[in-house]
């Protein structure tokens, strides 16, 4: 790329994308969620050597500007994030910060974060809205987005990273989200005890590659993302979620929702995890894909 556009001088947004869109899509560091990620990637980063959104595709951009682009092309086909090079990501319309050593939001886990929200709104608890508790929460964007979207709610996000809560506290007080706490905790050990019983809804987007399987893990997750966010240490990659269900039930109402975002291979073992732990009406969700991200159960 760079040497194209020394020889060509100025291009234009339209090749610039084209080119960049491609590459992006064949760098073996990288496992897009969907082919056209690769575009939006390359979009996000333009836009922000440019300083404002992609729109003019016909606009042609300085020999410097291009420079810069391809620099942060670079280190996208490296394996870096976009939404790390950037130092921030959307997640259901919310403008979130990320940094280093945070595990970066996804898109795919939007549909955790809505099923979750579907279900909240159909309840209300003895003191009005309802409750949610996020575990594993990281940057905090599924409690965040539940929080804003479910007025009147209680959101409750749990982590034992304090980076990752520093990180999600700052990004609910940026969107001035005030129904929302982070705590930092151990499962559930540290949520206040006037919550047991009251919990509408539990989510979870667990670390849950097997130990094993650390090494097989693109170089974007391998080597961006912090190991306590991608494995429990567990053999199969399960033993958060195991736990979770285990000691979820004394504090959700009747009804209530555990809702675990997982990868398809593992299913049938979560809804099996949930079934012998007495969930009922345990079913599978699926993403626009057809794949399986997410499994619910009720208490």
């Amino acid at each position: 790329m760079t040497g194209d556009v020394k020889r060509l001088g100025a291009m234009t947004v339209r090749e610039l994308l084209e080119k960049a869109a491609e590459e992006i899509r064949g760098s073996e560091a990288i496992e897009l969620w969907r082919p056209y990620m690769g575009r939006l990637e390359a979009e996000t980063l333009l836009a922000t050597v440019l300083r404002h959104p992609v729109e003019d595709l016909d606009q042609t951009v300085t020999p410097a500007a291009q420079r810069r682009f391809e620099d942060l092309v670079r280190r996208r086909i490296a394996g870096e994030p976009a939404a790390l090079i950037v130092g921030k990501t959307t997640f259901r319309g919310l403008e979130l910060r990320v940094r280093p050593g945070v595990f970066v939001p996804r898109s795919s886990s939007e549909l955790l974060a809505g099923e979750a929200i579907r279900r909240l709104h159909r309840r209300r608890g003895p003191l009005g809205g309802p409750v949610a508790v996020d575990v594993a929460t990281g940057a905090g964007p599924v409690a965040l987005a539940v929080a804003a979207e479910v007025k009147g709610s209680s959101v409750f996000g749990v982590d034992i990273s304090s980076p990752a809560l520093a990180l999600a506290r700052a990004n609910a007080k940026r969107l001035g989200i005030a129904n929302v706490t982070f705590l930092r905790s151990d499962v559930l050990s540290s949520l206040p005890l006037s919550l047991r019983g009251s919990v509408d809804a539990f989510t979870v987007h667990p670390p849950y590659v097997a130990r094993s399987q650390l090494a097989e893990l693109p170089k974007e997750i391998r080597e961006f993302e912090p190991q306590e966010s991608l494995t429990d240490q567990s053999e199969d990659g399960l033993g958060l979620v195991r736990a979770l269900v285990d000691q979820a039930p004394p504090w959700m109402r009747p009804g209530g929702w555990m809702l675990v975002e997982v990868s398809p291979d593992l299913s049938r073992r979560v809804a099996g995890i949930l079934r012998r732990n007495g969930y009922r009406d345990v079913r599978s969700l699926r993403d626009s894909l057809g794949a399986t991200r997410v499994i619910a159960g009720r208490s």
